[in-house]
């Protein structure tokens, strides 16, 4: 088990056996999951390219271009922006 204290900040160090048995290094970024009211999950969100290949794969889906990517997530942010 390993424990870490807050500072004033709102900071916490992550202990070397968790950062080792994450794999995180200096840059990455995690997620923080709060569960209720007393408990909270903390998971690596930084993958590299072959963690994350294929992972937008849907059998069946249209092929979309760059540029109609790039549309519908500026609609999508026009709309959620509101």
């Amino acid at each position: 088990m390993a424990i870490a204290t807050v500072t004033s900040k709102g900071q916490l160090t992550i202990p070397k056996e968790v950062r080792d048995s994450l794999h995180l290094h200096a840059g990455d970024r995690v997620l923080f999951v709060v569960h209720g009211d007393n408990e909270a999950t903390m998971k690596p969100i930084t993958k590299s390219v072959d963690e994350v290949y294929g992972t937008l794969y849907r059998p069946g889906q249209p092929q979309r271009s760059v540029q109609e990517m790039r549309a519908a997530v500026a609609e999508r942010m026009k709309r959620g922006a509101r």
